[in-house]
């Protein structure tokens, strides 16, 4: 369990509940709240027997500033090692954490935040005492919301279900995984549990079924928290843009999808049996954003988007899907957002968060019933860009001018996160939501990985010659040649973002490369056709894609290996 520093030093005085357990008291005299010149929320989100990590919170209840210093000590021998949004130092057990150069300023009721990692040794005793600008500060009690947070309520719902907890193994993926040569290194990995279609919640073609997995996820529990990774995928005319992943239900099937899909899974995910542990779902990827990019007059557009457009049903059966899953306490809803070369044009930003909104509050859905968001899924979009930026220019022309990133606002799936997060809170979901990154194969390491920025010969090159997505072109989604295993996954690694997670389970195919009859509902996808010249949603570009390559979802040997090679960080 993540750890909070909950005593309102000065101002709430400590009583004893009936349980014995300490809870806080508002102090007769309430204007005494109003006089405290700052609060800090010090959390330790994960932890583990050399290390841990922290976010920190302050808000700052004086005169605004346009610089600002925190200050705190330590009982034990905690040693900050690496920090993010603030300068950290450390001189002995003081720790001094000071205002980066584009975030010194903070308003009157205004909030900063930072986190950072740690080792320690021992027990790892909360800091008693904090100021600001060498004012003392009462801490707060944590109880609330803030991206990647993991305070709880007394429902026993916490901020990040990630944070402090193990992630739930497949024992039918690590199999295949260990049975690789090399494959062990990463067999011990948490994946995702794909539910793609009714026969996947009972088990299809002898595979485990999910109260199967929930049966595991217990076993591996033992006395701490476990989170279970699920992905809810079966929508009404699924992937309206891509044969390869096309579901089993018509367009028109949205009472199928609700009673003999959401129904059924949502029956077993309220069995008491499983209520210890976090139930995160991953509902619906490359629906929604469907609807904003590849319909209407766009040259992207699809008859069967405009068709799902126009009868609604990816927004009623995403509302039903969030309505009946969130009403279960600990099921954590992560709606899918897609990546930042789908939604991070201007046209397609704001947009997408809208109907996001309209999709979590139709069918008795409300935004509570959101946890937060998921980008990357299944994709390859790299996680950070570092040898270029989206303010970079090159000879007076912009990045945002250059052939792969086409006058996007976003260059990597961070930046872009991080700044759909504020999008989304914008138009009315909990400041408290946190994002998922997949970052199952978007490592791109390997000998192709540049070391430096391109020639600054053009706009082109520089972008073409430092860029570690190696793709043809951002668009380019099938089982892409060159890929790697990127960041393993994580629990609170960034600002607002709740963990790096390996959804897409590695090895798994995206699509067939060329035609395979099947009963499952897969059709064939030309993007997954190594030969093929493209279509106008990837600029007419080659695909891309490995040479034979199964069924999506079907286990491919030569895919793994290559991601295996080509992991970044290296294996």
């Amino acid at each position: 369990m993540s750890r909070t520093k909950s005593a309102l030093l000065g101002a709430l005085v400590l009583l004893a509940g009936a349980s014995g357990t300490a809870v806080a008291a508002v102090p007769a005299d309430p204007a005494g709240i109003a006089a405290i010149p700052c609060t800090v929320d010090y959390k330790v989100q994960n932890q583990w027997d050399t290390g841990f990590t922290a976010a920190v919170t302050v808000t700052n209840n004086s005169a605004a500033k346009t610089s600002w210093a925190v200050k705190w000590a330590y009982a034990g021998n905690q040693k900050v090692t690496s920090g993010w949004n603030a300068k950290i130092s450390q001189s002995g057990t003081a720790v001094t954490a000071a205002n980066e150069t584009y975030n010194g300023t903070l308003a009157t009721g205004g909030s900063v935040s930072f986190g950072f990692n740690a080792s320690y040794s021992g027990t790892n005793a909360l800091p008693t005492s904090f100021t600001l600008d060498g004012v003392t500060c009462n801490v707060d009690d944590g109880s609330g919301g803030g991206g990647g947070g993991g305070g709880s309520d007394p429902s026993g719902r916490v901020d990040n279900p990630y944070a402090g907890a193990k992630v739930y193994v497949n024992p039918e993926w690590s199999a295949k995984a260990a049975a690789e040569t090399g494959g062990s290194r990463i067999s011990n990995q948490p994946t995702g549990v794909w539910l793609d279609r009714i026969a996947a919640i009972n088990g299809a073609s002898g595979s485990m079924g999910l109260r199967a997995h929930l049966d595991a996820a217990l076993a591996q529990k033992g006395s701490g928290e476990e989170v279970v990774q699920l992905v809810v995928y079966d929508l009404p005319g699924r992937d309206c843009s891509a044969l390869a992943s096309n579901g089993e239900l018509g367009p028109t099937e949205i009472d199928k999808y609700k009673t003999q899909f959401i129904d059924p899974i949502a029956a077993i995910l309220a069995d008491s049996k499983y209520a210890s542990l976090r139930i995160v779902t991953t509902i619906e990827i490359d629906s929604l954003p469907n609807l904003v990019t590849n319909t209407g007059s766009r040259a992207t557009a699809t008859p069967q988007c405009d068709t799902m457009l126009a009868n609604g049903n990816y927004v009623k059966g995403v509302g039903y899907a969030l309505a009946k899953l969130g009403a279960i306490p600990n099921v954590y809803n992560y709606l899918d957002a897609g990546h930042h070369g789908w939604i991070g044009w201007d046209d397609n930003f704001a947009p997408s968060a809208t109907l996001f909104k309209q999709a979590a509050t139709s069918e008795g859905a409300t935004v509570d019933d959101v946890a937060g968001f998921i980008t990357n899924t299944a994709n390859y979009s790299a996680l950070k860009e570092n040898n270029f930026t989206i303010n970079d220019t090159v000879n007076g022309t912009s990045v945002r001018q250059s052939k792969w990133v086409d006058w996007n606002r976003y260059v990597d799936e961070l930046s872009f996160a991080q700044a759909f997060r504020t999008q989304l809170v914008s138009v009315g979901f909990n400041s408290g939501i946190g994002m998922l990154i997949d970052t199952s194969r978007n490592g791109w390491g390997g000998t192709a990985r540049p070391t430096g920025p391109g020639a600054t010969t053009s706009v082109d090159t520089y972008v073409d010659g430092g860029r570690y997505d190696r793709r043809i072109h951002v668009g380019n989604w099938c089982n892409q040649a060159g890929a790697g295993l990127g960041e393993r996954p994580q629990a609170s690694p960034a600002t607002g973002i709740d963990a790096y997670v390996w959804m897409k389970p590695p090895g798994e195919s995206d699509g067939s490369s060329s035609a395979i009859a099947n009963d499952e509902g897969k059709g064939f996808d030309r993007m997954c056709d190594p030969t093929y010249t493209g279509n106008p949603r990837n600029n007419n570009s080659m695909s891309g894609a490995l040479p034979n390559a199964p069924l999506s979802g079907h286990w491919f040997s030569a895919q793994f290996q290559q991601l295996m090679t080509n992991a970044y960080p290296p294996l």
